[in-house]
């Protein structure tokens, strides 16, 4: 009778890292689209890679968005959001990114992204974006 090591049947990349790897944006149908409501969404765990240094970056995201026609779906906002956490990118331009695909998936009427980067030597960064007008 023959050991089998489990680590040695595990299919690599291990099922979380494929569907991150296939990740994207998934939206559906604004269950009321005649109201205009705002949504938040909390996203505490965000990471990705100094461009320069390599060292992990840090950040909470916050995501406050009043819906069009469709709203965001959150595991694959989750999956989406996790895909950065190996990427070389600096804030300015990861949260400018993630702004574009947050717009061009789901045109909501107006949404607003918050960043607050966890310090690193001495300095910490916040970064707010808007799109849109947001409606009464």
């Amino acid at each position: 009778m023959s050991s089998t090591n489990l680590h040695d049947s595990t299919e690599r990349p291990l099922y979380g890292e494929r569907l991150i790897e296939e990740s994207k944006i998934i939206c559906f149908d604004n269950p009321n689209n005649k109201r205009i409501y705002e949504v938040s969404i909390d996203l505490p765990e965000f990471t990705c890679k100094c461009p320069f240094s390599g060292y992990p970056d840090f950040a909470k995201l916050n995501i406050f968005y009043q819906p069009n026609m469709k709203v965001y779906e959150l595991k694959s906002l989750k999956l989406y959001i996790n895909n950065f956490r190996d990427i070389k990118i600096s804030h300015e331009e990861v949260v400018n990114r993630i702004m574009d695909d947050l717009v061009n998936s789901c045109s909501p009427h107006w949404i607003h992204l918050h960043a607050e980067f966890n310090p690193r030597g001495n300095v910490s960064m916040k970064l707010d974006i808007v799109s849109g007008q947001k409606k009464n």
